[in-house]
């Protein structure tokens, strides 16, 4: 008896002649001639060839070749067992009679397939003859009992019969019925959900809104046509760098004028990869400063611009490590490169952080040195998350410490670093961490240590030498208003830094703790910036430098920046802001006092008034609440009031119970 074996691609036709021989050199056991038949039937049809057609096991074959039916004159289309295409395998041996006692001899471990026992197997093993060609329809009448396609057919309806098998048998078998017609399936359509970025605050809405739920900008706004603003700034810029710092605006005396740092060189840095949310912190922050600026006739106008310069790796070294530096360089030779998920970088990323540094310490050393009176670094990307030897929160080079240590280098005794930023500065305090001479004051979100970075608790006061000099007012919650940072400003920040006494005041300017602003969600006002910028104007003699940190919603942050640069050219602002604060931010204030009274004994007179009239304060913050108008709900919620269902079931109106305390005076 003659069968062909196919095990991976590969045809091994034996000859045997009994069925008895093929046990006596075979690993295979049978129990029966039906399982017999079944394996070899099986596996005969299960030839595995690369292709591209499909046979009766649904495996796939190479293109199927004419050739002639070994058994009649019919054509069929198998594959020739030697043929080899696409780098598939097809080999066939004989194996031909070598002995009385042993006719061939193969070793095959199969992993055949495992019919239930009830499918019928009706040719007997006499009759299965050698299939080498794999098509489904080998024969194109397929009438022949005895040529190949027969029992490939045979075998394939044998399969059919498999539909009323049990689950069990259905789960452990290999094979599956592929005659089913299943022309008219199709797959399920995805529930696509359209949506629409706003362009003020970046932040996803539905389809079906017309403005932003974040911010209520709309979806149509023209925001971005900034109009001829920003060429005007740009142009401003260079005239700077063209004429070494000394341009026609500087007839007024720049003494008494604030000066501005700005590039436009520093709008190249972007995202280039666009992912399913834009970025946060794009170029456009820029242009709608500077937009603002100029429609306000500030800047061209009332302000003159530095000229910009690139920080040298020295000046860097002093903040950073060498690692550091050479890593931010080295994204100048990539297209695009992350730092961290959110921190990314172009090929002009490290050039912008070079501008802005740079910017930030000739800003600083022009103030010190009389040349203005104050400066506003507009500035991107932005720096205080950015430590010792990491870059992350979008910034790679920090720009608050390297303006610090440059007016240290001007002559600077001791530097204030306040950093009003949503997010806590832990770069900034990592690198002043055991430095005395910077005293560095953060007012930030931190929700103990759920808010991004997580740094910033109230008892991190710094280290060794600089222990006392890091002073954290992290608010427990978000929605924080111009109540609260006034309130601090006025009993924590304000009386630390006239004890400390700083030569020059550094704000990092943050202003994602801004109305609207999609990464903050607090309520800080430009009036309220305005109120902070004041308050600090009178320190260090006015020398004061304020420079660009966060801040996402491009009309809060214009504006807010706006009402700073007003202030630091001499407007007073508006005094509407009440200073009573939010019960949690009290709170919070009395904790920061109670830990900073050791190193500022100047906090205790305050801390003591105010722990003693706790009780007080928070009454006065309940009437407070209590007096606010509430916007107008729906009016079923009136119907719990018993003096309304009263008024209008009887027509009166509902009694008033009031006590009187006769007797007494």
């Amino acid at each position: 008896m003659s069968l062909d074996v196919a095990r991976s691609g590969v045809i091994l036709t034996c000859i045997f002649s009994t069925q008895e021989e093929f046990f006596d050199n075979c690993n295979y056991t049978c129990k029966s001639d039906r399982d017999f038949g079944i394996w070899m039937a099986s596996e005969t049809l299960c030839t595995s060839l690369k292709g591209k057609k499909i046979c009766g096991k649904n495996k796939v074959h190479n293109e199927i070749h004419s050739r002639e039916c070994q058994n009649c004159s019919y054509e069929s289309h198998g594959k020739f067992p030697s043929q080899s295409v696409n780098g598939s395998t097809n080999l066939s041996e004989s194996f031909h009679k070598g002995s009385d006692h042993n006719h061939g001899s193969l070793i095959a471990k199969s992993n055949q397939l495992h019919l239930p026992s009830e499918t019928p197997m009706h040719r007997p093993i006499s009759e299965v003859r050698t299939v080498t060609n794999t098509s489904e329809k080998a024969c194109l009448n397929e009438e022949h009992d005895y040529c190949d396609a027969y029992c490939s057919g045979h075998l394939q309806q044998c399969m059919k019969h498999e539909k009323n098998s049990t689950l069990e048998e259905l789960y452990l078998q290999e094979e599956y019925d592929e005659d089913e017609d299943d022309s008219d399936w199709e797959p399920v359509s995805p529930f696509l959900i359209r949506k629409w970025f706003c362009t003020n605050c970046t932040m996803p809405n539905f389809d079906d809104v017309c403005h932003c739920e974040v911010c209520g900008e709309d979806r149509e706004c023209e925001l971005l046509r900034l109009g001829p603003s920003v060429p005007l700034v740009q142009q401003e810029s260079k005239l700077a760098i063209n004429s070494g710092g000394s341009n026609s605006h500087q007839d007024l005396s720049s003494k008494s004028r604030t000066a501005i740092g700005f590039d436009e060189r520093m709008l190249l840095h972007s995202e280039v990869e666009m992912k399913s949310h834009p970025h946060p912190e794009r170029p456009d922050r820029l242009k709608a400063i500077a937009s603002d600026l100029a429609a306000a006739g500030i800047f061209p106008g009332q302000c003159y611009a530095i000229p910009a310069r690139e920080i040298t790796k020295e000046e860097l070294l002093q903040v950073h490590t060498l690692d550091h530096i050479e890593a931010v360089q080295h994204t100048c030779h990539m297209l695009a490169s992350y730092f961290t998920s959110d921190t990314y970088a172009n090929k002009h990323s490290a050039c912008a952080a070079r501008l802005a540094a740079g910017l930030c310490a000739d800003l600083a050393c022009t103030i010190l040195s009389g040349g203005s009176k104050n400066g506003f670094a507009l500035v991107r990307p932005p720096g205080h998350h950015a430590g010792v030897s990491q870059a992350m929160g979008f910034c790679l080079h920090n720009n608050a410490a390297v303006a610090a240590l440059a007016a240290q280098r001007a002559g600077a005794k001791k530097i204030l670093i306040v950093d009003w930023d949503v997010h806590h500065g832990n770069g900034t305090q990592e690198i002043f961490d055991d430095n005395k001479s910077v005293l560095y004051i953060s007012l930030h979100r931190h929700e103990n240590g759920r808010f991004y970075p997580g740094t910033g608790a109230v008892d991190e006061v710094g280290s060794m030498d600089g222990e006392g000099f890091s002073v954290n007012i992290p608010w427990n919650c978000g929605g924080v208003g111009d109540n609260d940072y006034i309130f601090a400003f006025q009993h924590v920040v304000i009386p630390i830094a006239l004890q400390f006494a700083p030569d020059i005041t550094i704000v990092s300017a943050g202003f994602d703790a801004a109305r609207g602003d999609p990464l903050g969600c607090c309520d800080v006002t430009p009036a309220g910036y305005a109120q902070m910028t004041h308050m600090l104007s009178s320190l260090s003699q006015g020398k004061l430098l304020v420079i660009l940190e966060g801040g996402y919603n491009l009309r809060s942050i214009s504006s807010s920046a706006t009402a700073v640069v007003k202030v630091l050219l001499g407007e007073n602002p508006s005094n509407q802001i009440d200073n009573i604060p939010s019960k949690a931010g009290l709170q919070t204030i009395l904790q920061v006092m109670q830990i900073q009274i050791k190193y500022w004994p100047i906090l205790k007179p305050n801390f003591m008034m105010l722990q003693s009239q706790w009780s007080t304060v928070t009454s006065t913050i309940r009437d407070q609440i209590k007096r606010r108008q509430h916007p107008l709900g729906p009016v079923w919620w009136k119907w719990r009031s018993k003096k309304f269902i009263y008024k209008h079931l009887y027509g009166q109106p509902y009694p008033s119970r009031h006590l009187s305390f006769r007797g007494l005076g």
